[in-house]
């Protein structure tokens, strides 16, 4: 499986590479290692993380597509969707088949035919819209409903601060 999986990955990094999709950048961390990639997120236009620069690790499993890889942010953010630890969590990233808790459909949850971009635009689409029903972060979650004007202060200043590093 670790082979296919390489096979898969260089793949998916070159096609990447010959054809960009706006919004990120992808590379690898090591070019001995695979299985870790560097992200770069540009902050979505017309949301509150707009001209902020996010970067992430994206760490895949050795049984790559079968279950899904980490996502996990190293420049601050703050997000429902993403733990304090910076690791986002999407139903996409959840492994495959039924939720123990009932709340998402195994439909929503991680399948093979998922790639490194459908992933990146899936965590892109959860920025301009957080899922506050099941948050990471439920600080952010309950600011984000109850105190918006905060959250959006909030949430500016570390767009503008990744920006500037």
């Amino acid at each position: 499986m670790t082979e296919q999986s390489s096979l898969l990955l260089k793949k998916q990094l070159k096609e990447l590479a010959k054809h960009p999709v706006e919004g990120f950048s992808a590379g690898l961390v090591d070019d001995n290692n695979i299985y870790e990639w560097e992200i770069m997120i540009m902050g979505p236009q017309d949301t509150l993380y707009e001209g902020g620069f996010f970067r992430a690790i994206m760490t895949f499993p050795q049984d790559y597509p079968l279950m899904p890889p980490k996502l996990k942010f190293t420049t601050d953010i703050y997000h429902p969707n993403v733990y304090p630890d910076g690791e986002v969590c999407i139903s996409i990233l959840h492994p495959p088949g039924e939720d123990k808790y009932g709340y998402e459909q195994a439909s929503e949850r991680w399948s093979p035919v998922h790639t490194v971009e459908t992933i990146l635009v899936s965590v892109i689409s959860m920025l301009s819209s957080p899922n506050d029903e099941s948050p990471a972060n439920i600080e952010a979650a309950k600011e984000w409903r109850d105190n918006y004007t905060s959250y959006k202060k909030k949430v500016q200043r570390i767009a503008r601060r990744s920006a500037d590093m």
